[in-house]
């Protein structure tokens, strides 16, 4: 599975933004997908995961802010962030996996999004 995410960018705090994670390779229904996000000087941490039986999981840093979701029809996930704050500046990575339990090893190349105040 090859993933591609885009939709960062710079945005003011409070405001919204949609993160999208296209898939390709590989039937994508089968797969769960997460969001990950690495701050400045920070290791990355798992966010959210949306699973392939529909179960979602959300860190307590986002829930309620931020939801993820998937359209497996178009072979992609997305991560509408609502309520930004500064921070929520961080690299965004979509990753996916085939097999559970087990480790994420498919990832996109990760897009940058920038909170200011």
């Amino acid at each position: 599975v090859q993933l591609q995410a885009s939709g960062g960018g710079l945005v003011q705090a409070g405001s919204s933004l949609r993160l999208s994670c296209a898939a390709s390779g590989q039937t994508f229904s089968s797969y769960d997908t997460a969001w990950f996000r690495q701050g400045p000087g920070k290791e990355r941490k798992l966010l959210t995961s949306s699973w392939s039986t529909g179960s979602t999981y959300y860190a307590d840093s986002v829930k309620g802010r931020f939801t993820i979701s998937r359209d497996n029809a178009k072979n992609t996930v997305y991560l509408q962030m609502n309520s930004v704050k500064p921070e929520d500046t961080a690299v965004y990575y979509c990753a996916a996996r085939a097999a559970r339990p087990g480790d994420y090893n498919y990832w996109g190349q990760g897009t940058l999004v920038t909170v200011s105040s």
